[in-house]
């Protein structure tokens, strides 16, 4: 977003991580226990970030699905056996997950002045629990399950633009991670961007977003 007397039509979210606080982190402990050393902790959990990002590229099908063979492959690397209930379980504490401390004041004003959407990567189900908890209106909520695509695949911000009659330049697009969100909305012709950083992603500053630290800078930017 380099304009900032830009003012979109609507200011789309990434949801997960961005507005919803990630915590996979201990659920997966959890599910490893000691499995896994110290010392390789940290490797582990990038493997498994790294891998879930790989197995949303193809063909859609469910998130629980998605997260129990993801883990089973992060498994099978280490060479530690996978529960065969890991899905559900990622997916029940996805659901009792609530928003980062910094969202719901800030948003709710911003979706007093602008109409507020979210394309997340899950099923309609964990959207169910989780938008209710941000505290404010959306105008819309769009998911893979509706779309039939997870991002990074184009077709789940093409599904958005269809079904909002939209364009590109209609959008500002606000995400806490490159690779799902901000590469393909580069790509799509998307030129507002706000990488909302919470230190999940590297930063690409040839994919043209603006960095902040807080909702609060965002509606500044929006002249809020």
């Amino acid at each position: 977003m380099t304009d900032t007397k830009f003012r979109p039509t609507y200011v789309s979210f990434d949801c997960y991580g961005t507005l919803i606080h990630w915590q996979m982190t201990p659920i997966t402990k959890e599910l490893v226990g000691d499995r896994i050393p110290a010392e390789h902790w940290d490797q582990f959990i990038e493997d498994f970030s790294r891998i879930r990002y790989d197995q949303v590229c193809g063909v859609f099908y469910t998130y629980t699905q998605v997260l129990q063979d993801a883990f089973e492959r992060v498994c099978k690397k280490w060479g530690i056996e996978a529960q065969a209930d890991a899905g559900e379980r990622f997916a029940a504490g996805m659901r009792t997950w609530g928003p980062h401390a910094d969202v719901p004041e800030p948003l709710k004003k911003m979706g007093e002045h602008y109409k507020l959407v979210i394309l997340s990567n899950a099923d309609d189900s964990f959207l169910a629990e989780s938008v209710p908890r941000l505290g404010a209106d959306f105008h819309a909520v769009f998911t893979a399950e509706q779309s039939g695509f997870y991002k990074p695949r184009y077709g789940a911000f093409e599904y958005m633009l269809d079904k909002l009659d939209a364009t590109p330049d209609d959008f500002l697009h606000v995400s806490s991670h490159t690779r799902y969100d901000l590469m393909p909305a580069h790509d799509l012709g998307f030129r507002n961007k706000v990488m909302l950083d919470r230190g999940y992603d590297p930063h690409s500053p040839a994919y043209n977003y603006v960095t902040v630290k807080s909702l609060d800078e965002v509606n500044t930017m929006l002249g809020i």
